[in-house]
């Protein structure tokens, strides 16, 4: 510990342990710390969990930013289904699914609202265009009720 407090990692670290000790389902759960910017690993049951990980990582411990790269357990993960012919259609050719496959795990990245700041803003630093702040808004709309209000400390999800 250092003569003015706990470090920063030394708050993160803390901050996992928590975090573990909640009983979430989170396996291997850890932190990387760059500056005053956090990754975290680990895999979740389900994006719920995934979810309020964040939520309590950021209640925890204030960074500059939290980059969540947790990932969904495989059962937490859609069921692919196998087509299975029957008997009769065994000389034609085989099912196929249809769709894309599903699209890999999205990180999510963790924005602070600092005094003078708006949605326009962090949409023109994150997207190169401040005409996208309604995709901010959308991912937000748990703690943001209108565009144009939000308030110093709030944590915004940037999606990508």
């Amino acid at each position: 510990m250092g003569l003015f407090g706990k470090s920063f990692e030394e708050k993160v670290t803390e901050a996992i342990d928590s975090l573990n000790k909640m009983n979430l389902g989170v396996r291997a759960l850890k932190a990387s710390v760059a500056g005053k910017v956090v990754t975290l690993e680990g895999t979740a049951p389900s994006k719920d969990v995934k979810g309020r990980l964040m939520q309590e990582f950021n209640k925890l411990v204030e960074t500059e930013n939290t980059i969540n790269k947790i990932q969904l357990a495989e059962s937490a993960l859609p069921m692919v289904v196998e087509a299975v012919r029957p008997p009769e259609a065994a000389h034609t050719a085989p099912l196929e699914m249809e769709g894309p496959p599903p699209p890999p795990a999205e990180e999510e990245q963790w924005y602070e609202v600092v005094k003078g700041d708006t949605l326009s803003a962090i949409a023109k630093k994150y997207y190169g265009s401040a005409n996208q702040y309604m995709k901010i808004f959308e991912a937000n709309k748990d703690i943001l009720k209108n565009p144009d209000l939000i308030k110093i400390g709030q944590r915004l999800r940037i999606p990508k």
